[in-house]
This record gives C-alpha cells, structure tokens and sequence, in this order.
C-alpha cells in the first residue's frame, strides 16, 4: 500500500499507539494536518508552539506515555525549543515533529527554514532529519524507541515537506535495533549484593530519591524496601509525588528550599543511597559539603549520570523497579541481620524525629493578610487524594513541593531542572486531556501565569475543566526574596507595577473568574470554583513579600540553613 509521507507519519503514530498529539498548524506542515483532519488521532490546538510542548510534557508526566507535537517549520520550530529543553532537563518522553522546507532548498535560507537538528542537539536525547521517504517509518519507529527506553528523554524529527507529499510503500518495522544504544535494564547481581551488606552495616542511612522514581514506576518497590529497612526518605522537586510525603519515614524535600530534617539527615548519614537521582545543584549545594560522613550508593538507569557531579563508592546501573526489587530480595533473605538493622538504626530515627518535631515545616498563620502556604494548604484539603497539580516556577512552586503532602505517583507536575516559568498552565492542560474525569489543578504566581495565559483559550475550547490558583503578590517573588536578603532590597525589575485584572482577563476568554483577599473566604473560594464545571481562574491576593524558607544561600552546604524565625 503506497501512502504520501504525511499519511505515513499518521499510520506509524498509531502504530506507536498515539491518540493525542498536540500543536499548531503551518505552511511546511499542511499536508500533515491535512491528513489528520481524516485522522481518529485527536489534536489539540494550543495557542503556542511552546505551551503544545509543554501540554505534551504534561500528558507523558501524569500518564507515563510519549507525549507527541507537531509544529510548523521556522518560527513554529523554534518555539518548541524552550519545551524540548524543559523535558530533556526532567527525563520526559516525547516526540517533536516539526515541518522543513523541502529538501533541495535546505541550506538556503529558504523562508521559514532553520536548523532544528543543530538547534535541539544540546536539548534532545536524539534527533533526526528524513531526507528519504524510504526512511520515514523506520525513523518514527526509532524515535519512539528512543524516547521512552533508558533513561527518557525528547526526540526531535525534522520532515521536509517534499518528504510528506512523496509516496512509498508503507510497512511499519517490527522491532529496532540500534548499534550503539543498548540501555541496561537488569542492575548487576554482585553490586546489588554489595549494596545491601553496605545497606546492613550502616547505623544512619538515608534514601536520597529523584523523578527517575515515577520514571521507573518503581513507587511500589521504594515503599516496600523503606518499611523492610526503616530507612527514612528523602525526595528531589522531581519525586515529591513519588513516595507518599505523610509516611512516617518521609522527610520532605532536601536541597535549597528543603526541610531542615531533611538536609541535616543527609548531613549526618552514613550511608546515602541515590534512587533515580543526578546530584543537582540546587540538591548539593557546596558539593565538598555534601554528606561528607556518609558512603554512597548511586542506583540509576544512566551510567552518564552516575560519579558526574559526587563521588559514587557503589555504582548500580540498571532501572529502578529491576534493582529495588532485586535489593529487596537481597535483604529478605538475611531476615536476623534485617532485624539488627532496624534495631541499630532506632536512635538515628528518633534523631531525626527531634529534629523533625524542632524544626517542622511551618509558617505564621495571618487573620489579615492571605498566605500563600495556607491556600496551598486548603487546596490540598478540598481536592483530595485525586488531583493532578502542576506549577509555574517561583515561589509558589516551592511552597507546593513543602505543604502539599503529596500521597500517589505522578501527581505533582512541574518543571525542575530547567526551571520554566510558564509551564504549569499548558502542563495542565495536557495533564487534563489524559484524565477527564479527574481533577487538574495549576498553582501559580503572577509572573509565571502571564507566560503562556493564553492557554486559557485552549481550555475554553475543549471545555477542559482545569482549575488556576494564582498566588498574587505583583512581584516576581522568588527574585525579589533573593532581591531582600542578598541586595539590600534593591528591588531591581521585580515589581510588577501594573495590576493585571486576571478575573477580567478569564472571563474575556469565556473562563470563569473568582478573586479572594479575605483569610476567611480562601476556602469558600476554591471550593465553588472546584463546583464550576469549566476552567475556572482563582486569585488570591497573598503576603507580598512572604519568603520561602528553610533557604541554602549560594555556596552554603545545604545545612547552613536561614530558617523560618
């Protein structure tokens, strides 16, 4: 059966199992969407290429499936890059197809032509231009392939447009085999060995775990080899809904903005085992501080990732759920020296519940003015267990990460490693094209929020139900907190001086708008928003120059801590 390019394309996303594909049409890319107006895939049209990838990073969060764009060539391209980068960052599978000028021209400054492949090379895990119709289907095959084995990651495929209206033989391939990429799945039996006598002999251990944990799903077997171990937990931005955060051995986020217990746990250890985890940055702080008492375990399904940014005293390639599994299995079979672990190990929790009870997550409730912790707070409460929450990037997002208490697997959708404001909306919106039925919520600021609101657009179309919370300090909040303690309060373009009206603004879209400045009516307000049925904008006018603490100046060890006084 011959097919055009185009349809092509359309018959292997299907192959791939692809029933939702997000972006915006174009010139190089109109015979694709012509062909997908016959298509059973569903398209959502957003109203920027950035926030279609960003939907898509959404929907491959909260579902574990590849996510899927199309964008026109040129412009259209380039803006998918800040989404490409964003995903690549937190490990997301995606497949970016973007529109080209037709092959003879590239290379000739022909209109709407860039370099998609020498752009994205440094922000995708791969990436390919089709210069042959012969190779369409097997590039589709290993795009997907590519982006959702290993370690995932976007794959970008640049397609000429005399590549799309060209016909071939269609047979989409059975299998793929790549030469030089061959993931390790199974971890090695003599190292997970060695690391569960090292797991036995420690007196203070620590399990230090990253997205790779939702990546893997591997949340089951985190749980059960926690309870068999009593080891207590720590989680990045990324795995805050990886581990249920109301566990008894939960400590919270660790790093920058983590909890006291948290960052002095990881301090005083002995053993410090790295579930799925890369040792940021914003985690480490000053990286000849960081658990300088404690030997280390790394577990990770990329070998680059492993020994980059601290010294590593055990490796362990493989993925997650084969090797807590396997570790598991390992320690059950030593029932008595398990038993003398979780004995030996009693004072280190009792260590670590003083330091909990000492310095608890908390904050200084107001009659007068609205904080934003005790919004988040309430949002949690009334939600429930359900809901789906993403978040810009500011302030509100670390406040989320502290006070909501996350319980189920990928329920908490934001953007870590890049750290993109105005991903939260359209992540979001992808988040409720996977889950009708359940409940989205995007915490935002004011800042992040104008980054892509003309999303709401989209939701309005699709009647997407999502929810916004925006926490509206007319500030740049996060900049503006290092502004106060590091620059004498210099507040240097922060200040966002005009006042958006934002329930205007929702209602000129056809969304609903509530606004709140009461303490007392925060919680009548989410819960009728939460009783309208279609996207609904909540404002609350919060504390303006409330901080997020604990806080790890730059170039502190993550236990030289300025806390909430």
């Amino acid at each position: 059966m011959e097919l055009t390019g185009s349809q092509i394309l359309l018959e292997s996303l299907q192959k791939e199992g692809v029933d939702t594909v997000f972006g915006y049409p174009g010139g190089a890319v109109i015979n694709i969407y012509d062909d997908l107006f016959d298509s059973p895939i569903e398209h959502v049209l957003t109203r920027h290429e950035q926030a279609a990838v960003h939907a898509a990073d959404g929907y491959a969060r909260c579902t574990g499936k590849v996510g899927v764009v199309i964008a026109t060539s040129g412009p259209g391209a380039t803006n998918t890059v800040t989404g490409i980068a964003t995903a690549y960052m937190d490990s997301i599978p995606m497949v970016v197809i973007t529109g080209q000028v037709p092959t003879p021209l590239i290379g000739n400054d022909a209109f709407q032509e860039a370099d998609m492949c020498g752009i994205t090379r440094p922000c995708t895990k791969h990436n390919f231009l089709v210069q042959d119709i012969k190779d369409l289907a097997r590039t589709i095959k290993e795009a997907f392939y590519i982006a959702r084995t290993g370690r995932p990651g976007p794959v970008l495929i640049d397609l000429p447009k005399d590549i799309q209206v060209t016909k071939y033989k269609f047979k989409y391939p059975d299998k793929v085999s790549l030469r030089g990429y061959k993931p390790t799945y199974t971890g090695n039996k003599r190292q997970i060995s060695k690391a569960a006598k090292m797991l036995l002999d420690a007196k203070r251990p620590v399990f230090y775990v990253g997205g790779g944990i939702n990546l893997s799903a591997a949340n089951e077997e985190l749980v059960k080899l926690t309870e068999m171990t009593q080891t207590p937990v720590t989680t990045t931005l990324m795995a805050m809904s990886g581990f249920p955060q109301d566990h008894a051995l939960a400590l919270g986020m660790l790093g920058m903005h983590g909890t006291f217990y948290a960052n002095m746990a990881v301090t005083e250890c002995d053993l410090l085992v790295a579930i799925g985890a890369r040792f940021d940055d914003r985690v480490t702080g000053r990286i000849d501080a960081f658990a300088k008492k404690a030997k280390v375990i790394h577990i990770d399904i990329d070998p680059t990732s492993i020994k980059k940014n601290v010294a590593v005293d055990l490796p362990i390639v493989g993925d997650l759920k084969d090797v807590l599994s396997q570790l598991g299995a390992a320690l059950a079979e030593k029932p008595d020296e398990l038993q003398k672990l979780v004995s030996k190990t009693t004072e280190w929790r009792e260590t670590v519940d003083e330091w909990k009870q000492k310095h608890p997550m908390a904050y200084k409730h107001s009659e007068s003015t609205i904080k934003p912790q005790f919004v988040i707070e309430k949002v949690r409460e009334l939600t429930e267990d359900d809901a789906i929450i993403t978040t810009e990037v500011g302030q509100h997002q670390m406040w989320t990460a502290q006070f909501f208490q996350f319980r189920q697997p990928r329920t908490f959708l934001t953007s870590g490693g890049l750290g993109t404001m105005g991903y939260g909306l359209p992540a979001a919106l992808g988040a409720q094209v996977a889950y009708p039925e359940r409940q989205v919520v995007d915490i935002s600021g004011d800042g992040s929020f104008q980054m892509n609101s003309q999303e709401l657009a989209t939701l309005v179309q699709y009647k997407l139900p999502v929810k916004i919370v925006i926490l509206n300090n007319n500030y740049l909040g996060m900049v503006r907190q290092w502004q106060q303690m590091f620059f004498d309060k210099r507040y240097s373009q922060t200040v966002m001086e005009l006042p958006i009206d934002f329930i205007k603004l929702a209602e000129a879209y056809g969304a609903a708008g509530l606004q709140c400045d009461k303490v007392g009516d925060v919680e009548a307000t989410i819960k009728k928003a939460l009783e309208i049925p279609g996207p609904v904008l909540m404002e609350f006018k919060i504390s303006r120059e409330e901080n997020v603490l604990p806080m790890v100046p730059a170039g502190k060890g993550i236990h030289e801590m300025v806390l909430a006084s």
